[in-house]
């Protein structure tokens, strides 16, 4: 955004003010007492740890929460926001981190259900799919209007998702977390959209942990830390480093941990010619114990794909999979967890965590079989559940609070806890800090290394190239469901990873500066 959009929007009144709001569950508060507001025309960042208060602040204003105290005003006057329907009748609405999409349902059905455009008093098939397509024009994307939602994948989801958002007729956009999974040729356009939509006198709410694009998109910043806030500056003021510093209230060391060097000679998994017909092509590659091997490339690539048919999520139809020389049949998630691999899904509500129940259920709910005799020992399921808390520094009010009241953050932590309870010796990791702040990103980094050098074997696919680079010591490229290029050492870099990804040959790569 040009720094004449950022100066024109603080010259506007407000449109929506919070004053003195406080949340609290299970009687912790995890909001209190914020005073804030958003002016017309703005786009207003939102920013802090996992559990710092920002989808609950969100939550509040889109009617999925009632405040324990405070009040909202919009142009100035008093409201009141039971529910999601009265946020949306408000002109208010909001994109959520985890998806709010019904997977029998077909695409545009999502978008305009319960505003289904109708003509001669049917429904309007027709006209409803003519308007889904064109939302997805506009957001330069290729999402299927009539396909069912089940059948898309985490970014197609996201799009349908900010497709829902951008057809109402709305005042106030909040944006959880939209740009996660997205590329960035879709981050563009998304932007492009924001700008377009505060232009004309709109409020744009900005969840994000991308920093630089807070930095990017943004005309002011409001940081959260334990439910207080902390600042709420012009994005000017900020650099990343003090964004960063203010969210976790104090100077962060290096992202990364070193990297794990392994002298195992002999591969724990190898996989040999694997092929599912229009997703896997072709795929071979070893992996050695202590060993980070990164698989990068461009959504639909086939890198969750590789991930899925490894645990037995989807069916190879060629191809073989070896564990330490010895053929393993895969055929579904009890044989891959039988053979020692264990994975965890980018897409943690809908494959890795049931949200409605508690820690203790879902940090054993994969290792049940240890905990039961003739009946389950509940007592043993506790004490584990107590026993992950405490290493991976999981915040959690009680161990008997649902999961749908932690932070993104917190859920991820809580997910690798239920994958390392089954004992795996190949953990595979599929966007593993998909929502998840700078501070708890961190510590999953640690988490991960520290597994490694005890001898555990990862596979890490992401999108984030810096992840990819900073974590792995080989990275497997891939492109239209085959393994193009393998990398390491000096040839192991962002340039060289989109020169397989994408196909490009190197000459029309610009040349760094």
């Amino acid at each position: 955004m040009g720094d004449d959009a950022r100066t024109t929007s603080h010259a506007q009144p407000e449109l929506l003010r919070v004053e003195n709001l406080t949340k609290a569950f299970s009687g912790v508060e995890v909001l209190k007492n914020l005073t804030a507001g958003i002016r017309h025309g703005e786009i207003l960042g939102v920013i802090g740890e996992n559990g710092a208060g920002k989808s609950t602040f969100m939550k509040i204003i889109s009617g999925v929460y009632a405040p324990s105290q405070g009040r909202l005003l919009l142009d100035g006057k008093p409201v009141r926001i039971a529910t999601p329907i009265v946020a949306q009748n408000l002109g208010i609405a909001m994109i959520p981190q985890e998806f709010n999409l019904i997977d029998s349902l077909r695409v545009y059905e999502n978008i305009f259900l319960g505003r289904e455009l109708r003509r001669g008093g049917l429904l309007d098939r027709r006209g409803m799919i003519a308007r889904a397509r064109q939302l997805f024009e506009t957001l330069a994307t290729n999402v299927p209007a009539d396909t069912l939602v089940a059948d898309l994948s985490v970014a197609q989801k996201q799009m349908v998702e900010i497709a829902k958002a951008m057809s109402q007729a709305s005042r106030v956009l909040i944006m959880d977390e939209p740009s996660t999974v997205l590329s960035r040729s879709e981050i563009d356009a998304l932007f492009g959209v924001m700008r377009d939509f505060t232009a004309k006198g709109g409020a744009v709410f900005f969840v994000s942990h991308k920093l630089g694009e807070v930095r990017e998109i943004c005309d002011r910043v409001l940081i959260l830390r334990d439910g207080d806030l902390i600042s709420l500056d012009p994005i000017a003021a900020l650099d990343e480093h003090e964004m960063a510093r203010r969210m976790v209230g104090r100077d962060l060391n290096e992202a990364f941990p070193p990297k794990n060097v392994t002298d195992a000679a002999t591969p724990i998994l190898s996989v040999r010619a694997l092929t599912v017909p229009g997703s896997v092509a072709g795929v071979s590659f070893d992996l050695r114990p202590g060993e980070i091997l990164g698989i990068a490339g461009l959504m639909g690539a086939g890198r969750t794909e590789v991930g899925e048919t490894l645990m037995g999520l989807r069916k190879a139809h060629a191809g073989q999979i070896l564990i330490e020389g010895k053929p393993a049949h895969i055929q579904n998630p009890r044989d891959a967890m039988a053979a020692g691999i264990a994975y965890m899904s980018e897409d943690r509500q809908g494959r890795g965590l049931l949200l409605q129940y508690d820690t203790v259920i879902n940090v054993t709910l994969a290792s049940l079989k240890q905990y039961t005799r003739f009946f389950i020992e509940r007592r043993k399921c506790r004490e584990r559940a107590e026993y992950y808390v405490n290493i991976f520094n999981i915040r959690v009010p009680a161990l008997s609070e649902n999961l749908e009241h932690l932070s993104g953050g917190n859920q991820q932590k809580v997910y690798l806890a239920k994958w390392l309870d089954t004992g795996p010796r190949i953990l595979i990791l599929d966007e593993p800090t998909r929502g998840v702040d700078v501070g708890a990103r961190q510590e999953i980094y640690g988490f991960i290394h520290e597994l490694v050098n005890s001898g555990l074997a990862c596979i890490l696919i992401s999108s984030e190239l810096e992840e990819i680079l900073g974590l792995s010591s080989r990275v497997l490229v891939m492109r239209e469901g085959g393994v193009v290029g393998e990398l390491s050492g000096a040839n192991l870099c962002e340039e060289e990873i989109m020169y397989y990804a994408t196909g490009l040959k190197r000459q029309e790569f610009p040349t760094p500066a």
